[in-house]
């Protein structure tokens, strides 16, 4: 039996699609794998946050030493509820404008049990073609109807819902507003109108690649856009742009006490540890103050893009700090991201499944930390690679 999963692994290795879980040492904005010393163009960490000292010792001086708890020992249903769960979900919807929020292990763990949880055989879910695989594994567990609309495509979507607004009480559609592997951002406010139109839509938007990053508030596309309040589900992480870890869901009271009700990743798994939360805390009170980190990373980000565009003649290649580089073939992208790995730069290669097949692609992602004259420096070392 153990030779189907050999021969499957050898297959993976033939289409240079085999994965391996690397050895890597962090050092700030940099990562050290052997003898080698590369910039981190890889991270989530958006903002800087994970590696800003500072922070973390202004984290440290309010507690003292008075630390919390670093395990919650259980679920928050039985004895795995602490205070700081609730000062950050009631910090958070007042932030956000809303009535109420609801705290997860994980952006995988939210997007897994939600839509469950939501759904039942008289529900139809909508999701953009390019929608995370957490929420497609989410759709599957949902175990109702759905289908796809192309991506960014509304009046494909409209089509969908104007086809199905009769046949089935509730319609949730799914959207990312940042887009993980290809930068770029919905429109929120079109799905906003069309939800208007169709009163059984509910709206579900994961904002994991951008809360912190985007809105004066840091508060994300959404606020960006002005249209927190009219989505029924507003997903985000903390291990990313917050430099943390866990989940949240942004939402009305009633679909709060639902889930709590409903949802089996947040009743069946052990809560996250108190002391992490507290962090996430303490972190999430900084967004609104800065401001200069998402300005800088926005001019990065620009600067990268339009150099993108420049020396491979292609069109603008995203809207946000993810910027793909997309090579298409799988064994040019693995090559390519060695050579600037050799050259100083921690550069991975996107493959299928994560990405469509054909649109295999080095994904760089851009942080607040770095300097303007780093991000120089890469560009030159692109310029290099396509002579």
């Amino acid at each position: 039996m153990i030779r189907y999963y050999q021969q499957q692994l050898a297959d993976l290795k033939a289409q240079n699609q085999f994965r391996q879980l690397p050895q890597l040492i962090h050092r700030g904005r940099f990562i050290q794998r052997e003898d080698n010393t590369m910039l981190n163009m890889s991270s989530n960490d958006y903002l800087g946050l994970a590696n800003n000292e500072a922070l973390r010792q202004a984290f440290f001086t309010q507690y003292q030493d008075q630390l919390p708890a670093l395990t919650s020992s259980s679920s928050r249903l039985l004895t795995g509820s602490f205070p700081i769960y609730d000062e950050l979900e009631s910090l958070m919807a007042q932030a956000f404008g809303r009535e109420t929020a609801l705290l997860f292990n994980s952006g995988y763990h939210a997007n897994i049990g939600i839509l469950p949880a939501l759904a039942d055989k008289k529900t139809l879910i909508v999701a953009d073609k390019l929608v995370h695989a957490s929420m497609i594994d989410g759709i599957r567990l949902a175990q109702c109807e759905f289908v796809r609309f192309r991506h960014h495509d509304y009046v494909h979507l409209e089509q969908i819902l104007q086809k199905n607004d009769r046949t089935f009480e509730r319609i949730i559609v799914v959207t990312e507003s940042v887009f993980s592997m290809d930068g770029d951002c919905a429109d929120l406010t079109q799905l906003v109108a069309l939800k208007q139109r169709y009163p059984q839509v509910m709206l579900y938007v994961d904002e994991a690649h951008v809360i912190g990053v985007l809105g004066e508030k840091g508060l994300g596309l959404a606020e960006q856009q002005g249209c927190i309040n009219q989505i029924d589900i507003l997903v985000g992480t903390f291990g990313k742009a917050l430099g943390s870890m866990g989940a949240y869901v942004i939402c009305d009271q009633v679909i709060r006490d639902y889930l709590v009700n409903k949802m089996r990743p947040l009743i069946f798994s052990t809560a996250l540890p108190p002391f992490n939360v507290a962090w996430t805390h303490f972190v999430f009170q900084q967004l609104p103050h800065l401001q200069a980190e998402r300005a800088h990373l926005a001019q990065l980000s620009q600067h990268l893009r339009q150099a993108i565009v420049d020396i491979f003649q292609v069109p603008m290649p995203s809207e946000s700090c993810i910027v793909p580089y997309i090579l298409g073939d799988n064994e040019l992208t693995v090559r390519t991201a060695q050579r600037l790995q050799q050259q100083g730069y921690y550069c991975l290669p996107i493959r299928p499944p994560t990405v469509p097949k054909g649109t295999s692609r080095i994904r760089f992602s851009l942080t607040a930390d770095m300097q303007v004259a780093e991000v120089e420096q890469f560009i030159a070392c692109l310029r290099e690679l396509a002579e």
